[in-house]
């Protein structure tokens, strides 16, 4: 098996769960309890924030452990509106994951807040004078991904964060993809969130980082665990894990990026060559730094999406048809649309995302297979 929906998960890192095996063992304690094995426990979290707070450039108290990136996005965006609002003003694209679309649209249905949709290019990209277009005095909060998860585009979000500073508008970015691909730190924005299973830790870890000088309404209410920010018992495991995983990938990104953006190209390269009519969607590869290195993504006009990831599946070529939350769904893809793409068109959408664990010889191998599904009889 060839696995290449690195986009949707990928393996747990083996150095994460030895990491965190001891507590879910003989360091068993609740961080909470004031006894010798809550007081290991309680400090393999800290431990654990304080190592995730270095590569992100943060302070330790910065740092929420969640559930996951869908949860972090949620108590970032919500958090943060709702705590202090300089205003009932709202700004994300229309090329965002549902975590931060849904967020935003209950905060409007609910909580009154007016939304604009900054206008992306053909690419996906966001530019900051089209930022700059629909900001206002008054806005609160400005919610951008660093990476986009379907097509792979990447914003440069220390410009865009400026011009949203520039009205005292806050600023939230979705790195979930960018993680291990992309530097984290010294991005300029306000809250930054992640999941822990895109960098092989397990499923259900997660962690927004949120500076600790903006007021954060909670989510959960309770015993007031995470400083008040995400009250319940922790997942001091889970916690620690994803810090091990998020080290790891930091420690490894370059050489991975250079990596697997040669195998990127050479993917990208055959497909295109394979059949009439094949779009790439998003950024061309040859700028380099505006795509995730591991990331390509097409339409296949004529073809259903659904059905050349079946058929690749059964070569042994492992592949997506979009975002993995929209799995199942016969809508065409709100990215994709988003970009001008008609609609019958997005339905022919196909993604391959390269991972760590992907070797020259499986780029080869994948490309040779995708090439010939292209190519067979529809």
């Amino acid at each position: 098996m060839i696995y290449l929906d690195s986009a949707a998960t990928v393996p747990v890192r083996r150095e994460a769960l030895e990491a965190a095996w001891p507590y879910l063992t003989g360091t068993f304690g609740n961080p909470s309890s004031h006894h010798a094995l809550g007081e290991a426990a309680a400090a393999g979290l800290e431990d654990a924030r304080a190592r995730a707070a270095a590569v992100l450039g943060a302070r330790r108290g910065d740092i929420v452990f969640t559930a996951g990136g869908t949860e972090a996005a949620n108590l970032a965006l919500k958090g943060l509106a709702l705590a202090a609002p300089r205003g009932r003003h709202l700004v994300t694209a229309p090329t965002e994951h549902e975590a931060v679309l849904e967020s935003i649209d209950f905060l409007r249905r609910v909580h009154g807040f007016e939304v604009d949709l900054v206008e992306v290019g053909p690419d996906g990209g966001v530019g900051p004078e089209a930022l700059r277009a629909v900001l206002r005095e008054d806005t609160t909060l400005v919610s951008l991904a660093l990476a986009n998860n379907e097509i792979g585009t990447v914003h440069d979000l220390r410009a865009l964060a400026e011009v949203a500073h520039s009205v005292g508008a806050l600023v939230h970015t979705d790195a979930v993809q960018a993680a291990g691909q992309l530097e984290l730190r010294g991005l300029g924005v306000d809250a930054l969130t992640l999941s822990g299973h895109k960098l092989g830790a397990p499923k259900g870890s997660g962690l927004a980082m949120i500076r600790g000088r903006h007021p954060l309404e909670p989510l959960v209410h309770g015993g007031g665990q995470e400083g008040g920010r995400r009250s319940g018992t922790e997942n001091v495991a889970f916690a620690v894990a994803l810090a091990v995983a998020l080290e790891l990938a930091e420690a490894e990104r370059l050489e991975t990026v250079e990596r697997l953006a040669e195998l990127r190209d050479l993917l990208v390269r055959r497909v295109l060559a394979s059949h009439d009519g094949v779009l790439l969607t998003g950024v061309d590869i040859d700028r380099p730094g505006a795509r995730l290195p591991g990331h390509a993504s097409f339409c296949v006009p004529g073809r259903s999406g659904e059905s050349i990831v079946l058929d690749l599946a059964e070569r042994g070529v492992i592949s997506s048809s979009g975002s993995a939350c929209a799995a199942g769904s016969d809508e065409p893809s709100h990215v994709l649309v988003a970009l001008g793409i008609p609609r019958e068109v997005a339905q022919t959408a196909v993604r391959f995302t390269l991972g760590r664990g992907t070797t020259a010889d499986e780029a080869e191998q994948a490309a040779a297979t995708i090439c010939e599904v292209l190519t067979s009889p529809c």
